[in-house]
């Protein structure tokens, strides 16, 4: 897209992938800086994660997934889960957990750099069981106390008053638990400025998201989108971010009014569920490309934040009650029938023309009922959807010539029955 833009005028276009990568180096710089500094480092996650709170807690915030899917989009993760499976875990085991396990036994570093060892390891469990083994294991090879912050499961349309009230007080605890292990006050101005800036992010975040309404789409919201996500889940709170989604604004209404797009030509819109093989993102974006295939909206994108769904924010006049409500709406910690209604609101409010379901191997969360999605898709209301497998971060399951053919067969499905549509 660079020298077609360049000839168009555009003068934004490439500021979302370049200066998400300077903000993550310079994340990355400083969680490495802080063992020499003193500053403590908490090891989260990003569904529901209450980073915040922690960093008006005087912490750097390190992401094990992050560091993971960086691992295998830079080919080296293989090596890491081969030496965590030697040491005795399964193959069906979540590859993120096995990469980690792996990474720490071979001294931490990574292809970003030296990964500091955790103060604390904070569990915010939302929808994955897996979570708290996964930091149970690292608390045992680290020797670093684990906090877990139970997040209820969202069992109705909206949160109940309870259920955030159940949380406001384990925040409570948590903040008092914080203050002891490290010395360091919690200072609740520098929260409600975290929260100001979380809620601007968010705000901006969503305005990109809903221009993929346009048609043709300005953008992918999977194979694009899974960049200018990290921000605001890794850095969010942060006045860059603000500034980040910002630009990013700036760059999508851009190619809007230029008319430029991931494709040349837009031929099919669609909804992909499931997260991305990130070994081989590359090859399997080519393989959507190559049909003029635009995804239109994504649920991965909202693996740690529905804000586009139900509006949730963070709220400085409200700081702990927002960050409850926050984290319990990410989409793993939605019932499969909440998560049914999103996907078919995404192909009805952005015109797609079928469901791309990517279930990985090692992600039970995401796995869960996809199968039955499927079936609800096709048969009971006769939307093309497609359904193909691998995973994560294991290169061992990405099958591509295989999935090519499954791709391609369902592209010259839809293609045939547009032809045949009166």
């Amino acid at each position: 897209m660079g020298t077609e833009a360049a000839g168009r005028g555009a003068r934004y276009q490439g500021f979302g992938r370049q200066r998400q990568k300077e903000l993550l180096q310079a994340w990355w710089q400083r969680l490495e800086a802080a063992p020499e500094t003193g500053q403590p480092v908490a090891y989260l996650f990003i569904s529901g994660a209450v980073e915040e709170v922690l960093r008006a807690l005087g912490f750097e915030v390190a992401f094990p997934e992050v560091t993971a899917l960086n691992c295998a989009i830079r080919q080296v993760s293989a090596d890491f889960i081969l030496r965590a499976e030697d040491l005795g875990y399964s193959q069906d085991v979540c590859g993120y957990v096995k990469n980690d396990i792996g990474l720490l036994l071979s001294g931490n570093r990574s292809p970003m750099g030296r990964l500091p060892r955790p103060t604390l390891l904070v569990c915010n469990y939302a929808g994955c069981r897996v979570y708290i083994k996964w930091f149970e294991a690292l608390a045992e090879f680290y020797q670093a106390p684990l906090y877990v912050l139970d997040v209820p499961y969202l069992r109705t349309e909206t949160v109940l008053p309870s259920d955030v009230e159940y949380v406001v007080g384990q925040l409570q605890e948590f903040i008092e638990f914080c203050q002891r292990l490290t010395g360091q006050d919690f200072d609740e101005d520098r929260l409600r400025t975290l929260l100001a800036n979380a809620r601007q992010a968010e705000d901006l975040w969503v305005e990109v998201l809903e221009m993929a309404r346009h048609v043709p789409a300005p953008f992918d919201s999977y194979f694009e989108a899974v960049y200018f996500m990290a921000p605001i889940y890794i850095l969010r709170g942060l006045p860059e971010t603000v500034e980040y989604y910002e630009g990013v604004r700036q760059e999508i209404q851009e190619r809007v009014e230029l008319g430029l797009g991931p494709v040349p030509e837009e031929r099919f819109r669609v909804v992909i569920e499931g997260p991305p093989p990130w070994p081989y993102l590359r090859d399997f974006w080519d393989m959507f490309k190559h049909w003029g295939a635009v995804t239109v909206a994504s649920t991965y994108t909202k693996v740690g934040g529905l804000w586009d769904a139900v509006g949730v924010r963070h709220d400085p006049d409200r700081p702990l009650e927002s960050v409850a409500e926050y984290a319990m709406h990410c989409y793993v910690n939605w019932g499969l029938d909440h998560r049914r209604r999103l996907l078919l609101d995404y192909h009805r409010r952005f015109r797609a023309d079928g469901f791309v379901i990517h279930s990985v191997k090692s992600c039970k969360s995401f796995a869960a009922g996809e199968a039955d999605f499927r079936e609800a898709f096709v048969k009971e209301l006769d939307i093309p959807t497609l359904f193909i497998e691998s995973d994560l971060v294991d290169p061992r399951y990405f099958q591509k010539a295989q999935l090519r053919n499954r791709i391609d067969a369902f592209f010259e499905a839809l293609e045939h029955r547009r032809a045949i549509s009166p």
